[in-house]
C-alpha cells in the first residue's frame, strides 16, 4: 500500500501517526505532505511549521517516510492530490477539525476539498 498523509501541524502528524502505526508494514510506502498556500508570501515560520509537521510524522512511524514540503502557491488540495497521483497512492490520510457549517462556508476546508475532489479511499482522523 502507498499512503499519502496530509499534515499541517505537529498535533495533526501525531494523530495521523497513531492511525498509520498499526496499519503500515515494512513493504508499504508513506508520503507525508504539507502544502503552504502562500507561495512567495509564505513566512519562514510557516515553512518551519510545515517541515516540523512532516518530520514529526516521519519520526513517529516504524517505516521509511518520504517527506514533501510544497510552497508553490497552489491550494493545498491541489498539491496533495497531485502528489497522490504521482506516487499512485492507495489511500489518503488526513485529519479534520469539527467546524460549524458557517465556519466551513466562510473559511473553506482543505479536508472538505479533498473529500470532494478525490476518488481515492480516505481515512479521516478526527481532531478533538
Amino acid at each position: 500500500m502507498r499512503f499519502v498523509a496530509a499534515t499541517n501541524a505537529v498535533e495533526t502528524s501525531e494523530l495521523l501517526a497513531d492511525y498509520l502505526r498499526d496499519r503500515v508494514t515494512e513493504t508499504d510506502g508513506v508520503h507525508a505532505v504539507n502544502s503552504q498556500v502562500g507561495g512567495d508570501e509564505t513566512s519562514s515560520e510557516e515553512i518551519r511549521t510545515g517541515e516540523t509537521a512532516v518530520e514529526r510524522l516521519a519520526s513517529e512511524l516504524p517505516v521509511p517516510v518520504e517527506t514533501h514540503q510544497f510552497v508553490r502557491g497552489n491550494r493545498p488540495p491541489e498539491d496533495v492530490l497531485a502528489l497522490a497521483d504521482r506516487v499512485d497512492a492507495d489511500e489518503l490520510v488526513l485529519s479534520v477539525r469539527d467546524r460549524s457549517p458557517t465556519g466551513k462556508a466562510i473559511f473553506g476546508s482543505v479536508g472538505q476539498r479533498l473529500l470532494l475532489e478525490s476518488s481515492l479511499p480516505m481515512r479521516v482522523v478526527p481532531r478533538d
